[in-house]
């Protein structure tokens, strides 16, 4: 089956849910709203620059899972899902994975933002897989540290990589959808990248290398 391989957040959603789920905790008092909300920010404000340390923001963003019970923490991501993602929902961007689907491709998310907040948001978009950045658990508990390979730039491209070879598919006429300059990496592994709503660096890229580019919005 042919790959058709979408970033999350800003491709098929009109936000980005890792910075959303940060609102969503300082707007329900769970975090020090104004350290917290000007953390969120200026760590989103380097994702957008190209200039995140991956590292250092997991150690944020992870934390929260720790200071609550798995079955709080459900009933807080399934109001987040009805007032916060559900907004972001985009009709272009589920017409293109229908596209995909109905052509008979896998449909795979790759995302840098965590599994705690994106699998329920797969699950909702119907795709046949996702790598995501996987918050580390012992004995059913979050601990805020990373299991494995963060799912960021060239991480991706390891992530994908470990995962091709695992499952048996591979890259040949494969796409992947994507806004950010993040995933140049994996952009250029693939046979078909498309900028999706790019960013400056990525708009400027995709028009030297006469990339496709989508509006989904």
């Amino acid at each position: 089956m042919r790959l058709a391989i979408f970033d999350l957040d800003n491709t098929l959603l009109n936000g980005d849910s890792d910075h959303a789920w940060g609102e969503f905790l300082c707007n329900e008092g769970l975090v020090d709203r104004d350290l917290y909300r000007e953390a969120n920010d200026r760590f989103y404000q380097h994702y957008q620059q190209g200039t995140l340390d991956i590292e250092e923001f997991l150690g944020f963003a992870l934390q929260p899972l720790t200071r609550f019970p798995r079955e709080r923490l459900k009933q807080l991501h399934a109001r987040f899902m009805q007032e916060c993602i559900e907004p972001m929902m985009l009709p272009a961007a589920q017409a293109l994975l229908e596209k995909h689907r109905q052509a008979g491709d896998f449909l795979l998310i790759i995302t840098a933002t965590n599994s705690f907040i994106t699998a329920p948001i797969a699950k909702r978009l119907q795709v046949d897989d996702l790598l995501a950045t996987d918050p580390e658990e012992v004995n059913g508990d979050y601990t805020g540290h990373v299991a494995g390979t963060p799912c960021f730039r060239e991480g991706k491209v390891l992530r994908l990589q470990a995962w091709l070879e695992q499952t048996g598919h591979a890259l040949q006429d494969s796409y992947f959808y994507s806004d950010s300059c993040n995933d140049l990496p994996l952009l250029e592994a693939v046979d078909h990248p498309v900028a999706v709503n790019p960013d400056e660096t990525l708009l400027a890229v995709a028009q030297e290398r006469n990339w496709p580019v989508l509006d989904l919005r």
